[in-house]
């Protein structure tokens, strides 16, 4: 007997920010820079701030926000995949503290670090899980304190990040016109020294000389990423439009990392799409790392600019480096 084939479906999404805000002005007063500057070239205008917390505390109240949406309770949850680069320790691993706060009592779950390239990989592994007929419904949470990692007296990268949390519950579907069609994502190990966090883990464990250095700061070297991360999303959001004969018309939305609007407006050119279809929020919450494409699809979602049907690419590069991007029909009304 042929089984038939199960799409993973996003079924429910759900997301958090903190209340405090930096906007460009608080910059302006401590480093070297202004509004103008920091507006023209990342297109952030301000940014949230987790004050008391850490990045599962936001995670959980995500998940909280995405129950009050669904009839599924936690206790139905097989799985929680939870992508970050700031765990609240190195272990236990921030699923195991939310899956204990949202009472997940049958979940088993893990982080998976990807850099800014996290929620995609998690969506997918997700997916993967979900395809195999083995698992009903899984938790894919997008959650980052970046202030926690930030150097704020470092003009070029404090400006960047904000702190943030979403999202989605993927459950199987047999209607595979809908659900997450396809991916293609990348890693290459050669970036390493062009962004990263060099201190902390087992190369150079905590001491005075690594807090010295500063060495548990996020370090970027901006030109380099840059040049990269415009040819990376732009040539694999093509590269998935192609392979699945779409044309700009046929895309709803692309759903890029909100790291930088150039790189943004690169790839929506290199798709044929126009601005409108591209889903923005850098200018509120800056980058957030792997909340960023969460937090884009729930908003867009509440608004009711995403509607069943719609096609949607979704595109990341992060620290490593990892790219890739995401074919996703949207299946929720």
């Amino acid at each position: 007997m042929e089984t038939k084939k199960i799409n993973a479906a996003i079924t429910a999404v759900g997301m958090y920010v903190p209340e405090k805000i930096l906007d460009n002005k608080y910059f302006e007063s401590i480093v070297d820079t202004s509004d103008e500057w920091i507006l023209t070239r990342t297109g952030i205008r301000e940014r949230r701030m987790m004050e008391n917390g850490a990045t599962s505390d936001m995670a959980t109240k995500a998940c909280e926000d995405l129950f009050k949406t669904t009839n599924v309770k936690p206790e139905e949850i097989d799985a929680i995949i939870l992508a970050t680069v700031t765990p609240d320790m190195m272990f236990p691993s921030s699923a195991c503290l939310v899956q204990k706060n949202i009472g997940a009592v049958n979940a088993w779950g893990f982080d998976l670090i990807a850099a800014c390239s996290g929620f995609l990989f998690a969506l997918q592994t997700g997916s993967s899980f979900i395809e195999s007929g083995r698992y009903k419904k899984v938790l894919v949470i997008g959650s980052d304190k970046m202030t926690s990692i930030t150097d704020y007296t470092d003009r070029n990268t404090c400006v960047l990040f904000g702190d943030g949390s979403a999202a989605v519950l993927l459950e199987p579907t047999t209607d595979t016109s809908y659900g997450i069609i396809d991916s293609i994502l990348h890693i290459d190990g050669s970036g390493k020294d062009a962004l990263n966090m060099k201190a902390g883990g087992s190369l150079n464990p905590a001491s005075h000389e690594t807090v010295d250095k500063r060495w548990h700061y996020i370090y970027q070297d901006g030109k380099a990423v840059f040049k990269v991360a415009v040819k990376g999303m732009a040539d694999v959001s093509y590269e998935m439009m192609q392979k699945h004969n779409l044309k700009g018309e046929d895309i709803a939305y692309l759903i890029p990392h909100q790291a930088n609007l150039r790189i943004i407006d690169a790839t929506a050119e290199r798709m044929g799409i126009t601005k409108d279809k591209v889903t923005i929020n850098i200018d509120k919450y800056g980058n957030t790392t792997t909340a960023t494409i969460p937090l884009c699809l729930t908003e867009y979602y509440r608004e009711g600019k995403i509607k069943k049907g719609d096609n949607l690419i979704i595109a990341a590069f992060g620290a490593g480096y990892t790219w890739g991007s995401l074919y996703l029909r949207w299946s929720l009304d």
